[in-house]
């Protein structure tokens, strides 16, 4: 039986030829013609001597060409590769480098960056740029048929942010995949009638499963946002009649404080779903003021193709929780030892099920590691509670060990965000001569606001332990963020901040 997973494409196109699949403001591709284009880019990339298990780079932003080139080359047996279109020519050579990619498919804009690096990784570049691409493709015979594939063959790789050494390309099979979209798209009863807000880039874990093939799997039409600009995105609401949309919290923190969120029309949104980070409890209730939606948050790791738990829906739902597992995943959370820990108490939340990788890339030790006792170690220091919902605390590396007191970011960063003049906030560790690690705080205010940082101390210590509060605070104009636009504390620049005065342990 063949596992691959373009094989959703071809079912939903032969049932729903006609209806949208991929929409780009005035550009509306129907199914069967997703369906044609796909065969297209198959035909060409067999021309090109790409065999099955080859790896295949595609380096494109949320236009339509992303979902053409995935599940073409999927459809030709081809690993995906799919990649940051920002991404400089040193990390382009080590993406491609790592796994031996043949080819990779990239957006003009990049040319440069994306030349250079394959160049160096010894692999070939086919440049997209919309009115010269369709000449490529359409030179070749189209591959109708979708090449054999076992459920367990790794479809995409899916390389991780890196925040510790070099990025690892997570195994994830078609089976992960399917599985993952078919839980998702059940989850939110996705169907045909459906227009989902396709500003997640598709990557991204969360974007490609939960936007893009869940999606193509039910026959619902993705509304794509090249870039994500929160003015667009409230305008796509009302135009599109947009009625599920997935992002992650800084998205929706930009749509809540931009100037003309009064105008937008959301009458038509059902669904809102957040992810890719800890949904500030400020935030989810400021935001579901204003637009009159109920947000239900989840969880998952690239490794976990991405979702592993969800708040299933409205009436069962946790504000600061993020869920329960989905259905064929199981949770727990784990001492350094691997050992249950009771409910209530924190430890690293480790998963097993259809969802969780094959493995890294030839990294034997780090999968190894990763998988031990036959469950993925996310990382994330969480707790679960008597009914069986989750809890994050924290990532793991981002605790901060303050004079042997463990202090977790996430609980200061709740009760800044419930300061009116805050926008956005990330706590990190600064380093410190006599404690080991001292709490900081970079803090973005909202416009026209003006805050004394002694002022935020007294606000925070008057609701932590004292061992808690953050002695130093810079203010900046915006938080670094990754693509997705999670807050990436790893590129905050800490300055050079005094401590509070007066300010003990």
């Amino acid at each position: 039986m063949n596992g691959n997973l373009a094989l959703s494409l071809i079912k939903t196109a032969a049932e729903h030829a006609e209806r949208p699949a991929i929409k780009l403001d005035d550009v509306v591709i129907p199914y069967g013609a997703l369906d044609q284009a796909s065969a297209l880019v198959a035909g060409m990339l067999a021309a090109k001597g790409i065999a099955p298990g080859d790896r295949v780079g595609i380096m494109l932003p949320n236009v339509p060409y992303f979902p053409m080139a995935y599940y073409g080359a999927l459809r030709a047996g081809a690993i995906v590769v799919p990649m940051n279109v920002l991404l400089k020519g040193r990390e382009v050579a080590y993406y491609l480098g790592d796994n031996g990619a043949k080819l990779l498919l990239a957006w003009h804009d990049f040319a440069q960056d994306a030349e250079a690096g394959a160049a160096k990784a010894g692999a070939d570049v086919l440049l997209v740029k919309p009115g010269e691409i369709e000449q490529v493709i359409m030179a070749h015979e189209p591959v109708t048929e979708v090449a054999q594939r076992a459920a367990d063959d790794t479809a995409v790789l899916l390389y991780t942010s890196g925040t510790t050494g070099t990025p690892k390309g997570a195994e994830l099979t078609h089976e992960n995949l399917r599985r993952n979209a078919e839980v998702s798209g059940a989850i939110h009863t996705l169907g045909p009638d459906d227009v989902v807000l396709g500003a997640l880039p598709l990557f991204h874990s969360f974007g490609q499963t939960c936007t893009l093939n869940a999606s193509v799997q039910r026959g619902a039409c993705v509304t794509l946002l090249p870039r994500f600009d929160p003015g667009k995105a409230l305008e796509l609401f009302g135009r599109d009649r947009v009625s599920i949309f997935m992002g992650v919290p800084t998205m929706y923190g930009a749509m809540l404080h931009h100037p003309e969120r009064a105008q937008a029309d959301l009458s038509t949104m059902r669904v809102a779903v957040s992810g890719g980070a800890s949904l500030p409890l400020e935030l989810l209730r400021a935001f579901e003021a204003a637009f009159g939606c109920v947000i239900l948050e989840g969880y998952g790791l690239s490794e976990t193709s991405p979702v592993a738990s969800f708040n299933h829906s409205a009436e069962d739902r946790r504000p600061g929780s993020i869920g329960t597992p989905i259905e064929g995943v199981e949770m727990k959370v784990v001492d350094d030892e691997d050992r249950d820990v009771p409910a209530g108490e924190v430890g690293e939340i480790v998963i097993r099920g259809h969802n969780v990788m094959k493995g890294y890339w030839n990294k034997p030790e780090a999968t190894e590691e990763a998988l031990r006792g036959g469950w993925f170690h996310s990382g994330d220091m969480g707790r679960v509670d008597e009914d069986g919902y989750f809890f994050i605390v924290d990532r793991k590396k981002d605790m901060i060990l303050r004079g042997g007191y463990n202090v977790y970011p996430r609980e200061i960063e709740e009760v800044l965000y419930e300061y009116p003049a805050v926008r956005e906030v990330a706590v990190v560790g600064v380093p410190d001569d006599d404690l080991g690690e001292e709490v900081g705080a970079a803090i973005a205010l909202k416009e026209g606001e003006q805050i004394d940082a002694q002022a935020l101390r007294d606000y925070v210590r008057e609701q932590v332990a004292a061992y808690k509060y953050p002695r130093r605070i810079w203010f900046v104009d915006e938080l670094p963020k990754g693509p997705t636009g999670k807050i990436l504390k790893r590129e905050i620049a800490i300055p050079d901040v005094s401590p509070a005065a007066g300010a003990g342990a």
